[in-house]
C-alpha cells in the first residue's frame, strides 16, 4: 500500500473518530501515530511520541498562549466586564437597539484583550443578557447579538487563533495581528449595522434606552480606557521593537493584573484565575500535541503534496480553488471547534495555499474569519452553546434565529476581504 493511500485511510479514520465523539487531541494523536508506524515503523512512531509533547511544550512561540488566556480570565474576574458594558450602554443610551450595540462594542473591546471568542461570549453574557432581558429585549436578539458578538475575540489582535495559524504556517506573528486589525473593526461596525436593519426592520425586538448627556457620554469612556491602554501596550510594544509578541502576552497579562489588583482582586481571585488559565492552557496544547503528531504523519504520507498536485493540474482559476477551500472550512465549522479545525486541517491545506502563489498572511484572515462563522452555525455551534449553557432557558431556535443577520453580514465582509485583498495587507 503506498503511502498515499495510507494518508488517505488515516484522513478518512480521522473523521470516523470525530463522528464517534473521541475528544479531537486523542482523535489526532491515534491517527498521528499509527498512519506514521504503517508507513514508517512503530519504532519511530514511540519515538514522536516522547519527543513531540516535549518539542510543542518547550516552544517559546506557543508560551504566549497560556498568556493571553490569563488577560481574558484575569479581566473576567475582577469586573473589568461589567464596567465596560456599562461605558458602552451609556455611550450609546438613547439609540433605539443600543443596548445591542453596546453589547457588540463590548464583546469587540473584550475580546482585544481576551484573544478568546469562548471566553468573550460567556463573559459577556453573564453580564449583558439579564440587563437586555430586564429592558424589554426579544431573546433571541439579545442572545443572537451575544452569540455573534463574541465571535469577534478570533479575529481582533490579540487573537489566540491568529498566533495559532502564525505559528503552524510559520508567518510572522505581528503580520497576523496587523493584518487581524481591519477585518476585526468591520467586524464590529457591520454587527452594529446589522442591529440597525434588524431594528427598522422588526421594530418590536427591542425598546430605546434612557438617553444620556454628552456629559454622561464623556464620563463613560474612562471605563473604555483599563481595556484600550493593555491592547496599545501590546500592539505598540510589539510594532516599536520594545517586545517580541510572546514578551507582549506577559506584559499584556501582567498589565492586567495590576488593573485586577487595583479594583480589588484578592490573592484567592488570583488563585482562580491561575487554575482556570492552567485548564484552559492544558486542552489548547493537548490539541497542538496532537495537530503536531497528525502533521508529522501526513507530511511523510504526502498526501498534502499529492493533493496540491492534484489540485495545481485542475484547469480552473486560483480563486476558484481558494472557494473550495474556504467552503470546506465552512463545513467544518459546522461540527467542529475552531482551534481544532485550524490545527487539524492547516498543515493539509497551506502547501497548496503556498503552490498557488496565494498570500500565506491573507489566506490566514479569511480562514480565520470563516472558521469564526462555524462558530455561530448549526448544528455546533460553539458559542450558540456557550450561551445556551448560560441561559438555559433560552431555546437553541431562538439563539439560531437571532444570530443568522449576523451570519449574512459575515458572509458579506468576507466576500468584500476576498474581493479586496489589501483591506487585510495595507497594514504590512
Amino acid at each position: 500500500m503506498s503511502s498515499e493511500m495510507i494518508g488517505g485511510i488515516g484522513l478518512i479514520g480521522l473523521l470516523v473518530l470525530l463522528i464517534l465523539r473521541v475528544p479531537v487531541a486523542l482523535a489526532m494523536l491515534i491517527v498521528g501515530v499509527v498512519g506514521f508506524a504503517q508507513v514508517i515503523s512503530w519504532g519511530a512512531a514511540l519515538s514522536m511520541v516522547k519527543s513531540v509533547p516535549v518539542d510543542v511544550l518547550s516552544s517559546y512561540s506557543f508560551s504566549a498562549i497560556p498568556m493571553f488566556i490569563l488577560m481574558g480570565v484575569l479581566a473576567a474576574h475582577s469586573g473589568m466586564a461589567g464596567m465596560l458594558f456599562n461605558s458602552t450602554r451609556t455611550i450609546c443610551g438613547g439609540w433605539k437597539g443600543g443596548m445591542a450595540i453596546a453589547t457588540v462594542g463590548s464583546c469587540g473591546v473584550f475580546s482585544a484583550i481576551s484573544g478568546s471568542s469562548l471566553a468573550t461570549a460567556s463573559t459577556m453574557t453573564r453580564v449583558a443578557l439579564p440587563e437586555m432581558e430586564k429592558h424589554g429585549y426579544k431573546r433571541s436578539l439579545a442572545t443572537g447579538t451575544l452569540a455573534a458578538g463574541g465571535t469577534l475575540g478570533i479575529m481582533i489582535p490579540p487573537s489566540i487563533a491568529l498566533l495559532i495559524y502564525a505559528v503552524i504556517t510559520e508567518q510572522s506573528v505581528g503580520d497576523m495581528f496587523a493584518a487581524g486589525i481591519i477585518p476585526g473593526l468591520m467586524g464590529l461596525l457591520f454587527y452594529a449595522l446589522t442591529v440597525s436593519v434588524v431594528m427598522r426592520i422588526w421594530p418590536d425586538m427591542a425598546v430605546p434606552g434612557e438617553p444620556t448627556s454628552l456629559s454622561e457620554k464623556l464620563r463613560s469612556i474612562s471605563g473604555l480606557l483599563p481595556f484600550f491602554a493593555v491592547f496599545v501596550i501590546i500592539i505598540a510594544g510589539i510594532y516599536q521593537g520594545m517586545f517580541t509578541p510572546t514578551e507582549g502576552a506577559s506584559v499584556g497579562a501582567f498589565a492586567t493584573m495590576l488593573y485586577a489588583f487595583y479594583k480589588g482582586m484578592r490573592l484567592a481571585g488570583l488563585w482562580q484565575s491561575v487554575r482556570e488559565t492552567l485548564a484552559l492552557s492544558a486542552v489548547v496544547f493537548f490539541m497542538l500535541v496532537g495537530a503536531e503528531t497528525l502533521g508529522y504523519f501526513i507530511s511523510v504520507s504526502r498526501i498534502s503534496f499529492t493533493i496540491s498536485t492534484f489540485l495545481g493540474g485542475l484547469d480552473v482559476p486560483t480563486i476558484v480553488i481558494l472557494l473550495l477551500i474556504l467552503l470546506l472550512y465552512f463545513v467544518l465549522g459546522m461540527f467542529m471547534d475552531s482551534i481544532a479545525m485550524l490545527v487539524i486541517t492547516v498543515p493539509v491545506v497551506f502547501p497548496i495555499i503556498t503552490m498557488l502563489g496565494i498570500d500565506p498572511v491573507w489566506f490566514g484572515i479569511l480562514t480565520v474569519l470563516t472558521v469564526e462563522l462555524g462558530l455561530v452555525t448549526p448544528p455546533v455551534g460553539m458559542n450558540v452553546f456557550v450561551i445556551k449553557a448560560m441561559a438555559p432557558h433560552v431555546g437553541l431556535g431562538e439563539i439560531y434565529r437571532g444570530v443568522a443577520p449576523f451570519i449574512v453580514a459575515d458572509l458579506l465582509r468576507l466576500a468584500l476581504l476576498i474581493a479586496f485583498p489589501v483591506l487585510s495587507l495595507w497594514m504590512l
